[in-house]
């Protein structure tokens, strides 16, 4: 039963942050990945609450594992960053590393504390 929460989580996740992004992304003109930063912060988020809420296991699958992890998505975030350093954007692609690690471990922390 657990993996049909999963898979709940992440049917909800995936179009998300799909949407998310391209929302976001599209009122930016920079080069900097606003919409993957924008959902992995908020994913990060997300499961800093969930965990620091203790939920039950099965809540945990369907919000931590299934909605965050889909939510989330480490191969866009690097395949930006490599996209932009590979484009001499050097710079902007050591702030999207930068930032993107600092700001998701702070949401995650704050959200942690937060719920407990």
């Amino acid at each position: 039963m657990t993996w049909l929460l999963v898979a709940i989580g992440a049917a909800v996740g995936a179009p998300l942050r799909y949407l998310t992004d391209r929302a976001i992304q599209s009122r930016h003109t920079t080069a900097f990945p606003w919409g993957t930063f924008t959902v992995n912060v908020t994913g990060c988020a997300i499961l800093g609450a969930v965990a620091g809420a203790a939920v039950s296991t099965e809540l945990y699958a369907l919000l931590g594992t299934g909605l965050c992890g889909a939510l989330t998505t480490y191969s866009t975030f690097s395949y930006e960053t490599f996209r932009l350093a590979g484009t001499a954007r050097w710079r902007v692609a050591l702030a999207n590393a930068t930032a993107s690690v600092l700001a998701g471990t702070a949401a995650l922390i704050l959200a942690f504390e937060l719920a407990t």
